[in-house]
């Protein structure tokens, strides 16, 4: 499928708590620093390829660890174990005021192109801990998206394709480190558009890409959007 229409977002760009939600918080500067808290290189990669493709850019303004955007709001991820001891007036206002209008404006923005008659790529940007739990990671990045749905299938793999040519020391996967159905604004969105006008992928980036010397980051985000370019032209 050729793309006309481009968006992105990145869910867990900030590890921000407004002063009003910082009480569950205190004495936690190292959760917050941690991968609990957001997805560090996630943003400036999702910037990049804002600019690549001239696209809009959402990005979260709080710590997921106060209300998970990447979540929908009824499922058991959303609120942490942080957020949940504030009560249900202040965790319906953490919806009211982070949540929903998030959804929603990435919605209308979806929608408006969908509308329009374009078909649209939309890019949800993610960072994972090298080690969770006591297990090391077995690769550097991942493409999350919906076997079923053929213009995401065949991106993905095309892209995975030309980013191990471009970057023959680092292992990609298909759908890993989670898989590309589980939660998230992908999947919710998959539920509204058909395939052959929406494709959602997650790109996942280890986060020790982060922590390299710049010159080296930077190298990996120029073969990210390189061969995402030239599999777009090819499509």
């Amino acid at each position: 499928m050729t793309f006309d229409a481009f968006l992105i977002t990145c869910e867990h760009a900030s590890n921000a708590v407004p002063v009003r939600w910082r009480e569950p918080f205190a004495d936690t500067t190292q959760v917050l620093e941690s991968h609990r808290a957001w997805d560090p290189g996630a943003l400036v990669l999702a910037g990049e390829f804002a600019r690549l493709l001239d696209a809009p850019l959402f990005k979260g303004q709080v710590t997921r660890l106060l209300v998970d955007l990447n979540r929908r709001e009824t499922g058991k991820g959303v609120l942490s174990d942080y957020s949940r001891q504030f009560d249900l007036e202040k965790r319906v206002a953490l919806l009211n005021l982070y949540h929903r209008p998030y959804r929603v404006a990435v919605l209308d923005a979806v929608t408006d192109r969908i509308r329009a008659g374009r078909k649209l790529l939309h890019l949800s940007c993610h960072s994972f801990t090298p080690v969770l739990d006591g297990q090391t990671r077995t690769a550097e990045i991942g493409l999350l998206f919906d076997p079923r749905r053929k213009p995401e299938n065949a991106l993905c793999k095309a892209w995975r394709k030309a980013m191990a040519a471009a970057l023959p020391k680092h292992r990609i996967k298909l759908n890993y480190p989670y898989k590309g159905t589980s939660d998230g604004m992908t999947t919710w969105l998959r539920e509204q558009f058909p395939a052959t006008r929406y494709a959602g992928i997650e790109i996942e980036l280890n986060q020790s890409f982060a922590m390299q010397p710049a010159a080296r980051w930077a190298d990996v985000r120029q073969a990210l959007k390189s061969t995402l370019r030239a599999c777009l032209r090819s499509g």
